[in-house]
This record gives structure tokens, sequence and C-alpha cells, in this order.
């Protein structure tokens, strides 16, 4: 569609612009890496590995090479002729790009099959053979702790990222880190608290379930590599591709168009390093594309086990807290030492706790590898502290809504790291959900059969800090304008976001604006698209870059003595004679951060903080233990809602992802550690019939005002406070308490039946 530039005075800031690749994805001509085919192209099929832990000793692909149309087979032993090692890992290089000499969980790659029909790739990797020497496996993260099967030998860490720079090597363990936290003196206070309350719970495995699976393609020469991929951090990507091969960065390029949904899967390596090695090896370009059941044995969301305790006095007022957090990194550690630090110390919740205690581990076990998926570990702490919360107010008999009142974070007082809350609108989310759920009125608790409850939560969230986004914007000779942003749009409205951002700088209209894809070798560097941060980060280069570009043109049309409204074309022609030519703005954005102490103690551990609140009204069928629910309300401090359309939808669909994880989802592992159901036939992602009649979602007035024109993330928000609400919901209409995830009709049927 042909976009006209337009000056306007009217705010872009706060526009429900339609999203600006919405006419290429209706009408089936947006670019996906899924779609796309190079000239003489191999396709590479996958050999898994069939156990959870153990030595290769034999690994037989003859008949598979005999296969006609097959190209060649690829193991690790062809691959370190290239890279003598070849590992790689955003904490720790630790996964190697195909399995060597050990395999830690079933379902890794062990080697591939290259051919230029998929089907005879397919055909032929049923064919290989493997031999194993088995070893002990572990897989629960507690027992981790103390476990003789140990997954990895030796830890060497990336010192890639500097929040992760504290990192050590490590032998003969399976824990990767051990976050530890200590504010007060918990013990002493838990004393002297009038009642203590103790409970554990657990989360599950799960995975992120973007409809468009992994997919990666590399072509090669002699001296460069591009990487066609659907990745969340192409930055990233260059940075590890570059290292594996002793390459400079400008020899590689790595491109990523739009993506049919991430969730956190896309993150770092996970499909790039491999092709890239095998177009090196066979000097053709080479694709891979997982099924989706290929996609359960790749990456997933951390299960996790929380014990919590907490000192209150009698009227209610929360004096001390003793958090403990294992958290299950599977056979890799991915980027799971920063969820157990990162998010660790959020375990106490937003409640105003002087005396805290938190022990946070991220641990390894022979299980599928888990990373980052929206929320990056918060829904896992919100789901104990606020199911925590819920149980004390109810055994102290205080209204749930007034317990929480009364312990909640205000600006000003410190959180558990030290660092002062600002612009965190915790009373303002929990009053506005209050209102909406209607909660001081009468309730129908339904009748016979089906009995009826309610419940709320409220989570909050720090943002990855210390991480850098640049962007550059050009106005064009003609007036219009092009944004370059690594950030990348997987469907959460970001190019829109930085189209309006840019336009309200440049007093456009949204609609003229023009987001060019990550493309290494044309846009800037961005670390990446995760964790919420892209509002605020990748939000304030453009910002950055946009007031630069301003400034360079009005400093143009200083020299040539032209009025300060003269339209933009003419100071071009007036410039050159001609059309031609163009100002660029260059932005870059890194917000400051105090690494924690010994303690855990920093006095800026985050540039901002995210606040979501849900609560819930369901029915619960006492004769079955299905669960449904009929009202679900979302309340966020999201600052300035630059799109408030897109913060809507963000906001619900962040929710619902959060019901399948609340009520269905769960990757099944029998005694051997082998999965059981990885097809969409058999693991529940929510449907049709499953959303709530009626849904709300509402942000509360709020500004962030270190984020660009007030704005700060909103795509993990809701994810918060869903799981407890609904567990609190379900105590409340037959008074049983679930303390694992999910919360299937089974886990409540028994629950009922044990009462």
């Amino acid at each position: 569609m042909k976009r006209a530039t337009q000056a306007t005075e009217t705010p872009q800031v706060g526009r429900s612009v339609p999203r600006l690749e919405s006419w290429l994805k209706v009408t089936g001509k947006a670019e996906y890496v899924h779609n796309l085919r190079l000239p003489g192209m191999l396709y590479g099929k996958i050999f898994r590995s069939s156990v959870a832990h153990g030595r290769i000793k034999r690994i037989d692909a003859s008949a598979a090479r005999a296969v006609a149309g097959v190209h060649s087979v690829v193991t690790a032993a062809e691959i370190r002729k290239l890279i003598p090692e070849p590992y790689y890992g955003p904490a720790f290089h630790d996964q190697p790009i195909l399995a060597v000499g050990k395999v830690r969980y079933v379902g890794e790659p062990v080697a591939v099959v290259l051919a230029s029909d998929p089907h005879v790739a397919e055909e032929a990797v049923h064919l290989i053979t493997a031999e194993y020497e088995e070893l002990p496996a572990v897989y629960d993260e507690v027992e981790a702790m103390t476990s003789k099967a140990i997954v990895h030998d030796e830890l060497k860490p990336a010192g890639t990222f500097p929040d992760l720079k504290h990192l050590k090597g490590r032998k003969n363990t399976n824990v990767a880190l051990e976050f530890r936290l200590r504010r007060g003196n918990a013990e002493k206070a838990m004393k002297g608290a009038e009642r203590v309350f103790e409970h554990r719970f657990r989360t599950q495995q799960v995975m992120h379930t973007p409809l468009e699976p992994l997919v990666s393609v590399a072509e090669s020469t002699e001296s460069t590599l591009t990487i066609h991929t659907a990745s969340q951090s192409p930055s990233f990507v260059r940075i590890e591709i570059a290292r594996l091969l002793g390459w400079p960065e400008n020899r590689i390029r790595v491109r990523v168009p739009f993506l049919g949904g991430g969730f956190g899967a896309k993150l770092y390596i996970k499909l790039e390093a491999l092709v890239s090695v095998l177009s090196l090896i066979t000097r053709k370009p080479v694709k891979i594309s997982l099924t989706m059941e290929e996609q359960f044995f790749t990456i997933t969301k951390h299960a996790s086990t929380f014990r919590i305790k907490s000192g209150v006095t009698k009227d209610g007022r929360i004096v001390a807290r003793d958090c403990e957090v294992w958290w299950n990194g599977g056979a890799y550690a991915d980027i799971g030492p920063r969820v157990a630090q990162k998010s660790g110390f959020t375990a106490p919740g937003p409640y105003d706790v002087q005396d805290v205690a938190i022990d946070s581990y991220a641990l390894y076990t022979n299980l599928p590898p888990a990373g980052a998926l929206r929320g990056f570990g918060i829904p896992q702490l919100v789901w104990a502290y606020e199911s925590h919360t819920d149980l004390i107010a109810r055994e102290l008999g205080i209204d749930p809504v007034e317990f929480r009142r009364k312990n909640l974070l205000r600006e000003g007082r410190p959180q558990a790291t030290g660092t002062l809350m600002k612009d965190a609108a915790l009373e303002k989310v929990l009053e506005r959900l209050e209102v909406l759920m209607d909660w001081q009125k009468p309730f129908d608790r339904g009748e016979g059969t089906v009995r009826r409850g309610r419940g709320i939560a409220i989570g909050f969230k720090a943002c990855i800090a210390n991480t850098a986004s640049l962007a550059a914007v050009n106005i064009n000779a003609d007036g219009s304008v092009t944004v370059y942003t690594s950030c990348v749009d997987m469907g959460q409205g970001s190019d829109t976001a930085m189209a309006q951002i840019a336009a309200e700088v440049l007093h456009l209209a949204t609609e003229s604006v023009t987001v060019v894809h990550s493309d290494t070798d044309v846009t800037p560097f961005d670390m990446a698209t995760l964790g919420s941060r892209s509002l605020f980060h990748s939000g304030n280069a453009v910002k950055l870059a946009a007031e630069d570009a301003l400034k360079k043109l009005v400093q143009l049309k200083e020299e040539l003595h032209l009025a300060a409204d003269t339209p933009v074309a003419e100071v071009f022609r007036k410039k050159y004679g001609m059309r031609a030519g163009s100002v660029t703005g260059a932005g870059s954005f890194i917000p400051p951060y105090t690494p924690p102490d010994e303690d855990g103690q920093s006095d800026n551990a985050t540039p901002f903080w995210m606040v979501g609140a849900s609560g819930v009204e369901l029915e619960v069928d006492t004769e079955t233990g299905r669960v449904r629910l009929t009202r679900l309300v979302n309340v966020a401090d999201v600052g300035t809602p630059i799109n408030p359309r897109i913060v809507e939808t963000q906001l619900s669909s962040g929710a619902i992802m959060q019901l399948g994880f609340s009520l269905f989802e769960k990757m099944l592992f029998d005694a051997e550690g082998q999965l059981r159901n990885a097809s969409l036939a058999e693991y529940k992602i929510p449907g049709f019939l499953d959303i709530p009649e009626h849904i709300t979602n509402e942000a509360v007035v709020a500004e962030q005002r270190n984020g660009p024109f007030g704005g700060k993330g909103v795509g993990e928000t809701a994810t918060f406070g869903v799981s407890p609400a609904i567990a609190n919901a379900i105590h409340d209409a037959v008074g049983v308490r679930l303390t694992e995830l999910p919360m299937n009709p089974e886990a409540v049927f028994m629950a009922m039946q044990k009462k």
C-alpha cells in the first residue's frame, strides 16, 4: 500500500493506529523464513537421542547415506573439523551444535541428514541408529541439588552479558547459579512474629507453542555467511556465530523478517549455529524447519518448586519472608541463570517486607532445556506468593483485597533488593481491580453441583537492565521517514509503536513512517526482543534518533536561511538543487544499573517495574472437577499507552496464554525421561470454548517518567496474576487449595475427594 507523507500536529502517541504490517499479513504477502526457497538448497532433518543421559558408543548412518537423493549425513565429528569446540550459550558455553561424546536428554540432536528433498531427508533420518552407554539421570529440580547424576562435568561461563559476568566455572555440580538475597534479619523477625505460615508450590514444564515453529536458513561463500532466521535476537546471533567461527562480525549477516510468534522460544542460538556449519561444510544453502513435535525438544519453560514462609502480625502485617526457589533448567542452561537471579529477587512479592531471605537456584536436569518464556519466571513466582498470600488472609479472617492493600509497596519504599519503588502503580492497579470485580458487592455462590468462586492476584516484574538498544532515523528528501531498528516484530506490534514514537517527535502521521526489519548489515545493534524491554529500550533509542534527525534538519534550515516551517522537500532541493539527500539521526540507549552485592542488594536493580493484576470469576462442577471461567479482568500499569488498542490485545493474549498454563498444559514425561505428549493432539492449549465470555482489559492512568513519552513494556504483564487468581477462586468456590499446576479437572476432583 502507498502511504503519502503527511505532516500533522495531532499527537501520535496515544493513537490506536492499525498495525502497519496488517495489510501484508491479511493478504498473505508478509515475509516469513518458512516460505524462503534458495537455489540448490538442502533440507536438514535431525536424528535425536532416545536416552536421557548416556555416552555415545556408536552412530551408524550407513543406511541413511545409501538412500537415493541423500546429499550427506553430518555428526559432531564433521563439525569439530570446522569448529574444535562447538559449544554455545548465553550464560554458559555448555550446549554443543550436535551432541559431542554424550547426550543429556531425550530428543537432543545427534546427527543431521541433508537432501534436496525434505521428504527424502525425513525417510533417511529414520534409518540412523545409535548405541549408548546409559548413565544415571535426574529429572526433578530439588533432587538435582544433591543427585549423584551430574549432567555436566564442567561449566564454562560465556561472559557475554554484563549482568552474568559473575557466573563462575564449576565442576561436578548441577547448580548453574545460586542467587542469595538478604535484607534485614528474616530468621530473627520470623521468630518474633505472632503467626508463621509456610507452603510449597510447584509449576510444570510447558512449551511456548509459537504457531510458526523454529526455522533457519544459511547460505555461505568462502568468506561470508548469511543467516535468514526466525529469531528474537539477531544481534546476539551474529556475535555468537562470529565467536564460534573465529570470524569478524562483518562477514556474517543475520536477516529476520516477521515472526509467527516467539514468546522467548526464538532467543539466542537455536538452529542458527547448526545451519551455519552445515552450509559451510556443504557449500550449499541449508534450511532446517522444525515440526511442532520437535519444538518440545528444543526449548521449554522452567518447571519450579517454591517454598515460601511468612511471619505475620495478628492484624495482618507481613514482617518477614523466607523464599527458596528451585528452577528446572533442563540439560542446558540457556538463559536460566538470569531467570533465577532477575526474577528470583522479586520472590517476596510486591509487598513491603523489610526482613527477607531469598535463595534461588538454577539447576541442570536431564529434561529438554528451559529458557525465557513470556513472563521470564515471574508467573511461577506470583503463582506461589499470591496463593500463599491468599491463604494467610483467609486464615486471619481478613478480606484478600484489604490484606494486600495493607502490605503493598508504596512509591519511594525499598524493595527487597534495596531499590526504591518508582513509577510502579501498585495501589492504583489493585484499587481498579477491586472496582472492576465489584468486590464489595454480594456474589452468587452457585447451587447444586455447580459452585462459584472469585479470586484476585497481583504481581510485578523488574525489567532486564544494562542492555543496549541502538536505532537510526532517516528523514528522506521527500519528507518521508524510515526507522532502522533491530527490534523484532513477532506479532506484538513493535513496528507500529516505533513508528508512532518517531512520528510523535517529527510531527508526522504514523502511517507515513516505514520501519526496516532486522538485518545486521543494515539495522543497528539491539540486544534482543525479550522481557518487555523493547518499548522502553528500543523506543528510547528511536526517540533519541528521531530527535537527533530533527535537530540536524533544523540546523540545515538555519544554514540555508530557511524559515522553520519550510517543507522538507524544499530544504533538500535548496541544498542539492534537486530532490536528493537525507538527514540521519542516531540514538543509543542503555539505562543505568548497579549489580547486586553479595547479599543481593542494589540501589538500582531495574530501570522500571511492570505491574499486573488479574481477577476471575469461575464455576466448578463438583461432580467432574471441571473449572469454567465466566469472567476475567486484567488491570495493568503500562505507563502511557503508546497504542491503546495494541495494549489491550497484549493484555488479553498474555492472560489467555497463562490460562492455558494454569488449567491444561503440561509436558508429560515417563520414568526414563521420554516425553509422552509432544503434539497438539495430546498437549492441550486453550481453544475458543475455553475463553471466558467476559474479558476486561484496562491500563490505569500512569506514567513511566524515564520511558519514551511515558511508556513501558506490556507484553508480559497480564501473565502474572492469572494462575493464583484461579487457584484462589477455586478455593473460594469449593474450599480446596491446589498447590501444583495445571489445575485440570482431575487435580480439582481429587482435591475435593481428599477433602
